[in-house]
């Protein structure tokens, strides 16, 4: 039996990591031999408490932004368990660039595998501090790519057999081609911020009025809770600004619904083509672009390490960023020639191959085993 520790932020917070430690969660629990304690990272107390299957996986804490306490109650709970998992990202964790999380990890006993979710290939000073001081204290490191490995390799001097390549999880199933009907979907999804680029993806649909059947794009998600705290909806009142400028109402629509595994399972089986505008030419990785692979979607994405990887066997084209009439051309060639379409959805099946979420928690599983084993020789 192995007692699983996880971190991160987890429901009913609404990320990207809560996302992915509820999938890797429910994986891992899902052999009667497993069992867990969370601790959930919160900017501050909110009142609430666990959702979902992590609220009956085990007991819980909440790590605190600035409250030490609170640090020193994680580590207890979690030198309690066979391993950690935790999930880093440089903005959950208290402190300049997260860096009360090197005092969480100083503080467990237990062996700890952190997984990496933003390697900077430019960080600032701070940033690499902090990142390799977490390196330090895990037992292994894992990212998601071979492109991070690399940077993580070159920039940061961390390497070797700690570090362990393992895919981002999918819970979706390859898609039928939608079928043909009076209209093409273009489809973008997830929590939405600045940088999204979504602007840019709505220039692009202005380029798209001569295709036919009719092109309509549709974002849904809602915007990023800490976008909402800083904000407010500034950023979706100027993407809805630049539809009506335009005079795209007819073609382009913004969906603020947060989507459950059902609902966008439905919402996949309706999309001719995927777009990720995103600015970012950073990001590591990203969940929608590997869930639109596994689903065998057409993808068009700006060119971000992740995409640059998962896209150069064909499951979809890379654009350069902030750059419309690029990626109005990779839509108008998979939305209006069948055979582009096709070869990008075998593409993709071969791409996503044993991603699943119950194939990915074996790896996790073989992973805690290794450590298990270690502290125990």
């Amino acid at each position: 039996m192995t007692h699983f520790g996880f971190v991160s932020t987890v429901p009913p917070t609404r990320c990207g990591l809560a996302t992915f430690t509820e999938a890797l969660a429910d994986a891992l629990l899902d052999d009667p031999r497993s069992s867990a304690s969370v601790v959930r990272v919160l900017d501050a107390p909110d009142g609430t408490g666990l959702t979902g299957r992590l609220a009956f996986a085990g007991p819980s804490v909440d790590l605190i932004a600035g409250r030490p306490r609170t640090v020193r109650q994680a580590a207890a709970m979690l030198s309690g368990c066979d391993v950690a998992i935790v999930q880093h990202e440089y903005g959950i964790y208290g402190g300049a660039d997260g860096e009360e999380v090197v005092a969480l990890l100083e503080a467990t006993a237990s062996p700890a595998i952190v997984v990496l979710h933003t390697v900077l290939p430019d960080p600032t000073a701070h940033q690499h501090e902090v990142l390799i001081a977490v390196c330090r204290r895990a037992s292994v490191v894992i990212v998601m790519t071979e492109r991070a490995r690399m940077t993580l390799a070159r920039v940061f001097g961390v390497d070797g057999p700690r570090v362990r390549v393992v895919p981002h999880g999918v819970t979706t199933m390859v898609a039928a081609a939608p079928p043909a009907g009076s209209t093409r979907r273009v489809l973008t999804w997830g929590l939405i911020s600045p940088g999204k680029g979504l602007e840019w993806g709505i220039r692009a649909m202005s380029l798209l009025r001569d295709v036919h059947p009719q092109v309509h794009y549709l974002m849904a998600g809602q915007t990023h809770p800490k976008v909402i705290a800083q904000s407010g909806e500034r950023y979706r009142t100027k993407l809805a600004g630049l539809v009506a400028q335009l005079e795209l109402e007819q073609r382009v629509r913004l969906d603020g619904r947060y989507l459950d595994p059902a609902e966008l399972a439905r919402l996949l089986a309706t999309a001719d083509a995927v777009l990720l505008p995103y600015d970012s030419t950073d990001q590591a990785t990203s969940g929608v672009l590997a869930e639109a692979v596994a689903a065998g979607i057409p993808v068009v994405a700006t060119g971000f390490p992740h995409a640059i990887e998962l896209l150069a066997g064909g499951a979809g084209i890379v654009v350069p960023h902030r750059d419309p009439e690029s990626m109005a051309d990779a839509l108008r060639a998979i939305l209006t020639t069948d055979a582009v379409a096709h070869a990008m959805r075998r593409s993709a099946a071969l791409s996503s191959a044993n991603t699943s979420w119950l194939a990915v928690a074996e790896q996790y599983r073989a992973i805690a085993a290794e450590l298990v084993h270690l502290q125990l020789v």
